[in-house]
């Protein structure tokens, strides 16, 4: 027989199918038809940053107009709220000291595993007590411990320095597990530029839309047009560097976002950052949640 030249081709066709002949039946399948990559959705249970702690994709903030609009419906009418919002996948709750609903939250929460929720709140102020001031919020909503708790509402330059005090009494709950994880909300972008520089920060709570609606010292920012979102980008960048947990908010403008088009244009820019691991969203009624579930899970897809 004579010598047949096999070429470079035909040798690796033939090495693959050996491999193959070698695999199982299931593992060849797997080479053949491999698994399609999983679309995201709103209710994916994420990773916050290095904390290792998981929430929600998206969260339900229970502080709409200061929880002033969520109290007005009624206590009953809230607790279905929060248990809806359970129900269709959500297990991030944003709570706050100074929200009119945060003595409802204890009811609100009863009856929800524990284990599946990430209850974030704030502290405002410099409390004389702090440690008394976070136990309150542990005993408030029923719990042993808080999943994430923030600095509330920080605007000041140089606040590090001032809220020692408050940061230290944070670091002793936390060693104490009444609280997992610790940052800060932001509402100046000074502030904001410490928040990141400082290593007490593990958790960010950060006002984020293309409008540039009600967010920290951005230029032009109208409802329907674009602004200089610029400076919280970049601070949002470096959060991701440092790996931060960094979570959303006013994605919907404060709720001044009437129509469907300007809510969906800013939640497109949300999910389009890397930096977030997740946004927070006031909802008033079930359907609303319902809605905007279906709005992001679309705007994923679509990504």
């Amino acid at each position: 027989m004579k010598n047949q030249k096999v070429s470079r081709r035909q040798f690796l066709q033939t090495t693959a199918l050996a491999g193959a002949a070698l695999m199982s039946p299931w593992s060849l399948s797997n080479v053949l038809a491999a698994e399609p990559v999983a679309k995201r959705t709103a209710i994916d249970q994420v990773t916050l940053g290095k904390t290792g702690i998981k929430l929600s994709r998206l969260g339900m903030g229970t502080g709409v107009n200061s929880g002033h609009n969520q109290i007005g419906n009624g206590k009953e009418a809230f607790i279905r709220l929060v248990h809806h919002a359970y129900d269709q996948g959500i297990t991030y709750f944003d709570c706050a000291q100074n929200y009119e609903t945060f003595g409802w939250m204890g009811d609100a929460l009863k009856g929800l595993p524990r284990e599946k929720l990430f209850i974030q709140s704030k502290v405002p102020g410099k409390p004389e007590d702090v440690l008394a001031t976070i136990d309150n919020h542990r005993k408030t909503f029923q719990t042993d411990y808080i999943d994430s708790l923030l600095v509330h509402c920080m605007t000041k330059d140089g606040w590090v320095d001032e809220w020692k005090r408050v940061m230290d009494g944070f670091n002793e709950a936390k060693e104490r597990k009444w609280i997992h994880a610790k940052g800060v909300s932001c509402h100046k972008i000074g502030a904001l530029r410490e928040a990141v520089a400082s290593n007490f920060n593990e958790v960010h709570l950060v006002r984020v839309n293309p409008q540039g609606w009600h967010m920290d010292d951005v230029t032009r920012a109208d409802i329907e047009g674009n602004a200089d979102v610029t400076p919280v980008f970049d601070q949002l960048k470096l959060m991701r560097g440092k790996d931060r947990g960094v979570i959303g908010m006013k994605i919907f403008g404060n709720g001044d976002f009437k129509t469907e088009a300007a809510r969906e244009k800013s939640l497109r820019y949300a999910m389009s950052l890397k930096e977030l691991n997740a946004v927070v969203i006031g909802f008033e009624t079930p359907q609303q949640v319902d809605d905007t579930i279906k709005m992001m899970n679309r705007v994923l897809a679509e990504a």
